[in-house]
């Protein structure tokens, strides 16, 4: 058995996708963040309240709790707790007597195109909590997403670092092995140059020459593209983009939270603009290749988690076209190990 590495401090900072909103109902939800276990609850006042999933009392978790008018009890001894983490009722307590003054710590949590967005720390009062509506908080590319456009949402858990999750959604050369003719056909490799820029937060690839792609995804659904780029924001979202001669594009986002170091939540969403996509024609069409695609990579993510732990400490061996492992080896590895963030710079790939 191994023991997860320590996570790098500065990813505490940074928020993470935890949850669907229509996922928080009349009850409270256990998630785990980074090796943290939290809940999460809708109050009838539609606030959410994000905290440990302990109560202070006797340590119970707070997830098997119920949500009344006062905020979640606890299942042991109903102590009660409201949006502000302040403990407001203790059943058995005498009306003249003083309430405990203790409570959970709020973690600051905001709500965005039908995800739930947390920050898992430094911890921070109730009264530095965001408002709720600012989405210019998220990682610039969920940040960046036009309104108007069609959204898709679905959700999925990975057996996987989320540094390899992450890898394995902006690598292109992994296409033509796991999903061929699917996303990329090996016999038909083209060169195509990809230009890679630094961000304030993170990082962009352009590919540049590449209006068709060989798999049959790109046949049945898209038409000559006019550019492609894949971004990297936050600590745990990545994005490709899409443009089309004919004016349309499409925004593909994976949201990655890490529940261990090797379980990854992903949250994902498809955004449509420009372009005829009616949500009946994606779940009968594109869906099922779509869930093909996605349970492809899970599985071979899953092989290559599974072989790590049989041979620990093993360094990997890299080339030129591995364009972005330096740059998130450099957020996720602990401090001790992280190299410095990489140089910008240009190759051609042959995909």
């Amino acid at each position: 058995m191994t023991t997860s590495p320590p996570w790098p401090e500065s990813v505490f900072s940074q928020w993470f996708a935890v949850a669907r909103s229509c996922t928080l109902r009349a009850r409270p939800l256990a998630v785990t963040v980074l090796d943290r276990p939290l809940m999460l609850a809708r109050l009838p006042s539609g606030e959410i309240l994000a905290c440990e999933d302990r109560c202070p009392h006797r340590q119970a978790p707070l997830s098997h709790g119920r949500i009344g008018r006062l905020g979640v009890s606890c299942p042991y001894h109903g102590w009660t707790f409201g949006a502000d983490g302040r403990c407001n009722a203790v059943p058995g307590l005498a009306p003249q007597a003083c309430l405990p003054q203790v409570g959970v710590r709020p973690l600051p949590v905001l709500e965005h195109d039908g995800l739930v967005w947390l920050r898992p720390g430094p911890e921070t009062p109730a009264a530095d909590h965001p408002p709720v509506a600012d989405s210019h908080l998220l990682p610039a590319p969920v940040a960046a997403l036009p309104a108007g456009s069609r959204r898709f949402l679905w959700q999925s858990r990975w057996q996987a670092h989320v540094l390899d999750a992450i890898e394995n959604f902006l690598d292109p050369l992994h296409t033509h092995t796991v999903h061929p003719g699917l996303v990329r056909k090996d016999g038909e490799r083209a060169p195509v140059r990809a230009r890679l820029s630094n961000t304030p937060h993170g990082f962009t690839v352009e590919y540049l020459d590449q209006p068709v792609q060989s798999g049959l995804l790109y046949r049945l659904f898209e038409s000559p593209r006019t550019g492609e780029s894949a971004h990297f924001g936050g600590a745990g979202t990545a994005q490709i983009d899409y443009r089309y001669a004919n004016g349309s594009q499409l925004w593909i986002t994976l949201n990655f939270t890490p529940e261990s170091a090797t379980q990854t939540h992903v949250f994902a969403t498809l955004h449509v603009a420009g372009r005829w996509a009616p949500a009946w024609a994606v779940q009968l069409l594109a869906w099922p290749l779509l869930k093909r695609v996605a349970r492809q990579d899970q599985a071979v993510l899953a092989l290559q988690s599974d072989n790590l732990q049989r041979f620990p400490g093993r360094r990997h061996c890299s080339t030129e076209l591995d364009l972005v492992r330096g740059h998130l080896e450099a957020l996720w590895l602990p401090q001790a190990v992280q190299p410095s963030r990489p140089a910008e710079r240009e190759i051609t790939l042959y995909l």
